[in-house]
């Protein structure tokens, strides 16, 4: 007889291991956690680790503002070298000599600061008619792609040994860490694919703040489930006010109200006893509700 799920509310910053999938390792929390929902911020390639915030009950209503904040990556590119996917789980194409040296490699990094475009991969969950490319891309089919302006707020060598380079990339949300690194290999001239990605940071999040699906099993479950952090985490970016109690309820059944001393925009809004009510949308003195917490969960 399968146990029951809990509720279980709250984020876990998960430091996902090299060779399963986002999916795969939010399952395996989800189970150690004994959790009925949950899903996660963004995906990692199985060839990638690092930081992967899961988000579990209540707080998945919030996890898009993760999704839509900046990443920072650890990129190693290896140049000479270019696959079908742009990494290490793609067929070779191509190899060529690397005559290049750092002071080259340097030398090009200017180039992809700031807005750039970059067309997206084949080998990617963007959908096309429906089907993500990555089905049509194991078919054998090619399907156009129009460029995406994405920005590249970082991007620096930490390490260089030529036919390998480390980079570490700061980047906004949507950014493909491996067309970064096929199109720096053609600016080269060489080609390059990646060897090897982790995810350092997610919005205000770090790697370091992050815990392995093998701490997690060496846990309890009481301990586990103090690993986990409030749902307003993910919205921490954003001003926040306390309400009194007719406020409260009032948002809490989904009503406009009167409240003077916000200024326009998305708020945190909380009760007078500091607990998380949920999203609501400021303007012209009025707090509209935009995303709640359940009730029952308050």
């Amino acid at each position: 007889m399968k146990p029951t799920r809990q509720i279980v509310d709250g984020v876990l910053l998960l430091n996902k291991p090299v060779g399963i999938t986002s999916n795969a390792a939010l399952q395996k929390a989800k189970w150690l956690l004994n959790a009925k929902k949950a899903g996660h911020t963004g995906t990692l390639d199985p060839f990638a680790d690092g930081l992967l915030p899961l988000c579990f009950g209540e707080a998945t209503k919030f996890s898009a503002y993760l999704l839509d904040a900046d990443k920072r990556y650890r990129a190693v590119l290896q140049l000479g070298v270019t696959t079908t996917t742009g990494d290490p789980e793609g067929e070779v194409l191509s190899t060529r000599d690397v005559a290049v040296n750092c002071a080259d490699i340097d030398a090009v990094l200017p180039g992809f600061m700031g807005e750039i475009e970059q067309i997206p991969p084949m080998h990617s969950a963007l959908k096309h008619q429906g089907r993500p490319l990555y089905e049509y891309a194991r078919a054998g089919i090619e399907i156009e792609r129009p460029p995406r302006k994405v920005t590249i707020r970082s991007l620096a060598m930490v390490e260089c040994v030529p036919p390998t380079a480390i980079l570490d990339v700061q980047c906004s949300a949507g950014t493909y860490i491996r067309t970064l690194a096929q199109d720096m290999g053609a600016a080269l001239g060489c080609g390059a694919h990646l060897t090897a990605l982790t995810r350092l940071g997610s919005g205000g999040f770090k790697l370091e703040q992050a815990h392995s699906l093998a701490e997690l099993e060496a846990l309890d479950p009481a301990r586990r489930h103090a690993l986990l952090l409030p749902a307003d985490c993910l919205v921490a970016h954003l001003p926040a006010v306390l309400l009194d109690d007719a406020e409260a309820e009032a948002l809490r059944q989904g009503r406009s109200i009167a409240h003077a001393a916000t200024g326009s925009g998305l708020i945190r809004a909380y009760t007078a006893s500091n607990t998380f009510i949920g999203l609501a949308n400021a303007d012209a003195g009025r707090l509209v509700p935009r995303r709640l917490i359940a009730t029952q969960q308050a």
